[in-house]
């Protein structure tokens, strides 16, 4: 993979409530495979807009859970096509919780956070075959 210029590069963040149904655990956590189904979301829009194409996320190798994440919490993620190759896409991504739900105070208050905080972070390759590739970019 060759780098390329990050200016080029598509950016994307989606942010979503984590919802009752997302908590997986006691007290209403919520599971990390949650955050990775919005890296997934956010690497599909990343390759739409950089190939116009959905593409395959190949794999992960490197995933850090930083912070527990809660339901109610509301959650950004972010991510960035960091390095190209041929048909792989090198990403990187950022989870921050930026809105947090506040049971102590009474079942439905929540507060926005004055500092978001980073609750996961990971990065991985994902892959557009070829013939799939509707855009043309400067090699």
């Amino acid at each position: 993979m060759e780098n390329a210029k990050n200016s080029q590069l598509p950016k994307a963040m989606i942010r979503v409530r984590m919802s009752q149904a997302d908590a997986h655990y006691g007290g209403n956590l919520v599971d990390g495979a949650r955050i990775l189904q919005l890296f997934g979301d956010v690497a599909t829009e990343l390759l739409i807009r950089y190939d116009g194409d959905e593409g395959l996320f190949r794999a992960y190798d490197s995933i850090e859970f930083l912070a527990p994440v809660f339901a109610g919490d509301y959650i950004e993620a972010y991510g960035e096509i960091v390095e190209v190759g041929r048909t792989s896409r090198k990403m990187k991504f950022e989870a921050y919780k930026v809105i947090r739900s506040r049971p102590d105070i009474n079942d439905s208050a929540a507060e926005v956070l004055d500092e978001p905080i980073l609750v996961c972070k990971a990065s991985g390759t994902c892959v557009v075959p070829k013939d799939k590739q509707r855009f043309k970019h400067d090699e």
